[in-house]
């Protein structure tokens, strides 16, 4: 049987003309098969990423698809796959510069993998809350779901549910989740830590993040261990809200402590608030002392003096979330779900600028 072909079927392009003032027709399936030449049950399979397709085929369709701006109707992709093509992702309270980052990041690699995302925000962190927002997702039609709460509150009422849909959660409190995805963030207030003691930093003080959040209890582990295993003594001062109103209030008492040399704080924004407070307070960054965040908030680099700090690369987490939210979904009804195991964290990086330095004689 002959496949058809453009030269075979002139009247592709007039098809699809209209009269003048009237809309110009949305090209569908079988415009971009005959463009192709190859038949409209191989686009379905194109647009359904079919594994026994030849890649000069594949590349064939795409291209007629470019050509004829064709968007593939979801409603009936989803008919054909019984699947929406839509993922929902479940944001907890509190959101601050590293959840929206991640946010952003997964909704560009959803979308790159031809998704859609559906958001639902948690009122609160309690179990009712959390199965409501669930049930919304879940009655929208979602194929898979991400899990962006980073209260260890939220992770732990998760973790009571049983979640048939296949899933991903941006951190967890098992080290060992099949379903987890972080950035280190220990490893990242280890990072913090030890630029700041190699620099010949003894008195070290910690800002750390408000009680009850993943990054609070992994970054102060990071910063305890690191200052343990340089055999010096940990000097948590107490817990911020993530905000540089916060850094404030806990600069104005580390202002007249002369013995602190250096602070590491839990995130940009209390440390941009650490820096006004010693600037009023008469101590200079970082001839008096140092100054260490956490994030890499877009305006870091700007900040007076520039921020030394741990850069969390959002981007990745978001792919990688994809992947492996993808894999799962792939895995429906096999037993493939558990073959990758837990996937490793993202490695945070130190980006030093000009807020520390070594320690005044």
């Amino acid at each position: 049987m002959s496949t058809p072909t453009d030269a075979a079927d002139p009247g592709t392009e007039a098809d699809r003309r209209v009269r003048p003032g009237e809309p110009a027709r949305a090209a569908n399936i079988r415009d971009v098969a005959r463009r192709a030449g190859v038949s409209h049950q191989t686009v379905s399979r194109v647009l359904n990423g079919h594994p026994s397709l030849r890649a000069e085929t594949r590349d064939r369709v795409l291209a007629a698809m470019a050509e004829l701006s064709f968007r593939p109707n979801r409603a009936a992709r989803a008919l054909v796959t019984s699947r929406s093509t839509t993922i929902g992702v479940l944001v907890g309270k509190g959101f601050e510069y590293g959840p929206a980052a991640s946010l952003q990041a997964i909704d560009s690699a959803a979308r790159e993998a031809g998704y859609a995302v559906d958001i639902a925000h948690l009122d609160d962190l309690d179990g009712g809350s959390i199965r409501s927002a669930l049930d919304r997702l879940l009655a929208h039609g979602v194929d898979g779901l991400v899990i962006l709460a980073p209260q260890t509150q939220t992770l732990g009422e998760i973790e009571r549910l049983s979640i048939t849909l296949p899933f991903v959660t941006v951190h967890s409190a098992q080290a060992q989740d099949d379903h987890r995805l972080s950035v280190d963030q220990s490893g990242g207030a280890a990072l913090a830590t030890r630029h700041l003691l190699e620099l010949g930093h003894r008195r070290i003080a910690h800002i750390a993040g408000p009680e009850g959040w993943f990054e609070t209890e992994a970054r102060v582990r990071g910063y305890r261990g690191e200052m343990e295993a340089w055999g010096r003594s940990p000097e948590v001062l107490r817990s911020g809200d993530w905000t540089a109103e916060s850094g404030y209030r806990a600069g104005r008492s580390l202002a007249a402590d002369r013995e602190i040399t250096a602070v590491f704080s839990s995130n940009d924004q209390m440390a941009l608030g650490l820096l006004h407070a010693f600037r009023e307070g008469g101590r200079r960054v970082p001839e008096d002392v140092s100054v260490v965040g956490f994030d890499d908030v877009p305006e870091a680099a700007h900040y007076c003096p520039p921020l030394t700090t741990v850069r969390q690369d959002f981007p990745e987490l978001g792919r990688r979330c994809m992947a492996r939210l993808l894999a799962l979904i792939g895995s429906v009804g096999t037993d493939a779900a558990g073959e990758a195991g837990a996937a490793p964290d993202v490695v945070p990086e130190l980006v030093v600028r000009a807020s520390t330095a070594a320690p005044a004689a």
